[in-house]
């Protein structure tokens, strides 16, 4: 070719090519100031806004694609108005519960009870409830054992809501007891989530034995890659719970799975969980919560079950012959439908709540900027605060992130145990020996703003000491962190540390 042309030829390509990376560098300007406007709008809190605007600004489309996926709690527009629907189909309902049952003694409890019921119930709509027994367990294979007995005895129905469904184990107790119930003319439901149980529902030998035996088993918030186009793929179904017959319900960490079998070469050893067994008043709440997660996957109405049913639990006598009420319950469900931030509040005023004492155990520790303040305010003004978390994740981002705040924490006088004998499951919060959070919750922005969940509000002496003890049999197996320790990690560990650190708001 002559050299004339070959110049001529190499400038056409370099003129293309020009034109194609000016085009790219346009694309890349829009996108970024387009989602960084839309980051803005969106009035995220701060920490979440500076997040993604971060990832957005620093790394070209992928970021962008990043936030278009996660950024945003879209539920999608037809669910999101079902649910809108659904929870005001229900409303009635919970103002029964408010107006028509039996409301706790509130003079008998301590003054700061009620502020925080005040809150919870003008947030979730569902009140506390006095006249229940609990039985607190902390063992799992003790755990679905009393499942698998209250299922053999149930007599019209049983419902189940899990996030994770595992075959094996102890959980194969959990399959037989719903066969037999099934056959013998129980209606058997159970909500699993599509995501934590993706296995289960493709694969599970007793999967099919049960949906045979007439148990039926449908898949809560369903993932896949067209519906990530209208829909975030990460809001999943945290709920754990179990209803018999609208009369025992149970609830707590425990996923339906069997520790010993459950994860086993995940490197962080056995979960360690607790559940409670609830009989009386609050089970009708239990109750409600799974006929609106049900109704809502399968647009089955099933009427209102249970209403009105729930068992009142006569009054156990002390020793001194005096009369005691059960413990008063109170369901907050939580989710991103609607008032997505109710349980993050709750919790924070509760701890600003405290006088004496507060301890809270929970697996995946990435606070936000307010409850990091709640707690170092906590411990700056005297009261006894500690934080247990398990020595081991399996979240090699959130073990990171977590310890990176521990420097703040034990500067202020806040006490962290590290569990070292298995990945400590339990979500609990016990606050001045009388009260209590216990359920699904996570102390990170994920279970707080994205994930549908169920915390119990307990107002009761008794069980808040039950709940203490077992925090307190968790130190013994635990390492308490040091601050000179933390201060002399590792350059490569402090780097990794304060990385996660900045992705904590979207962990």
């Amino acid at each position: 070719m002559p050299l004339p042309l070959l110049l001529a030829e190499i400038a056409d390509y370099a003129d293309e090519a020009t034109l194609v990376a000016n085009l790219i560098f346009i694309a890349d300007l829009v996108i970024r100031v387009g989602l960084s406007v839309r980051v803005v709008m969106r009035r995220h809190s701060v920490g979440v806004s500076l997040s993604w605007l971060t990832l957005i600004l620093l790394i070209p489309f992928v970021g962008a694609g990043i936030y278009l996926i996660l950024g945003e709690n879209r539920l999608g527009s037809r669910r999101a108005q079902a649910t809108v629907q659904l929870h005001n189909a229900f409303a009635g309902w919970r103002s029964e519960l408010r107006e028509q049952r039996p409301q706790p003694d509130w003079e008998a409890l301590p003054v700061d009870a009620q502020p925080i019921h005040r809150q919870a119930t003008r947030v979730s709509g569902m009140p506390a409830l006095p006249g229940n027994q609990l039985d607190l367990y902390d063992d799992s294979h003790d755990a679905l054992e009393a499942m698998a007995r209250d299922i053999d005895a149930a007599q019209n129905r049983v419902h189940l809501e899990f996030y994770i469904w595992a075959d094996g184990g102890d959980v194969d107790l959990i399959a037989d007891a719903l066969i037999r119930a099934a056959e013998r003319g129980v209606t058997c439901r159970i909500l699993v989530d599509a995501v934590g149980s993706k296995t289960f529902l493709r694969r599970s030998p007793k999967l099919k034995a049960m949906r045979s035996a007439g148990v039926q088993i449908v898949a809560s918030l369903p993932a896949g890659l067209f519906r990530a186009i209208f829909r975030r793929l990460d809001l999943r179904n945290h709920r754990k719970l179990l209803i018999v017959d609208d009369h025992i319900g149970y609830t707590g960490s425990l996923n339906m799975i069997d520790p010993n079998t459950f994860k086993q070469d995940a490197g962080v050893g056995k979960w360690i969980d607790a559940m409670v067994r609830v009989q009386g008043p609050a089970v009708e709440a239990l109750g409600m919560t799974f006929l609106e997660d049900w109704q809502l996957e399968t647009q089955e109405d099933l009427g209102q079950l249970g209403r009105g049913s729930g068992a009142v639990v006569p009054s156990d006598e002390d020793t001194t012959g005096v009369m005691k009420p059960g413990a008063s319950v109170q369901a907050v469900p939580s989710g991103p439908s609607l008032n997505p931030e109710s349980i993050h509040r709750l919790l924070i005023g509760a701890i600003y709540a405290a006088r004496e004492s507060i301890t809270l155990t929970t697996p995946y520790f990435v606070p936000d900027e307010a409850l990091l303040i709640a707690l170092t305010s906590a411990a700056a003004r005297g009261v006894d605060t500690l934080i247990i978390l398990p020595k081991e994740n399996d979240s090699f981002l959130v073990r990171h992130a977590s310890n990176a705040y521990l420097g703040d924490l034990l500067q202020a006088g806040v006490k962290v145990a590290q569990y070292r004998d298995g990945l400590l499951h339990t979500k609990s919060v016990t606050i001045d020996s009388h009260l209590a959070a216990f359920g699904t919750v996570n102390l990170d922005m994920r279970s707080f703003y994205l994930n549908f969940e169920l915390t119990l509000f307990i107002y009761d002496t008794n069980f808040s000491r039950k709940l203490t003890s077992l925090q307190q049999s968790y130190l013994m197996n635990c390492n308490m962190a040091s601050l000179d320790d933390w201060k002399n990690r590792p350059l490569r560990t402090r780097l990794l540390d304060n990385t996660a650190r900045l992705l904590g708001p979207l962990l």
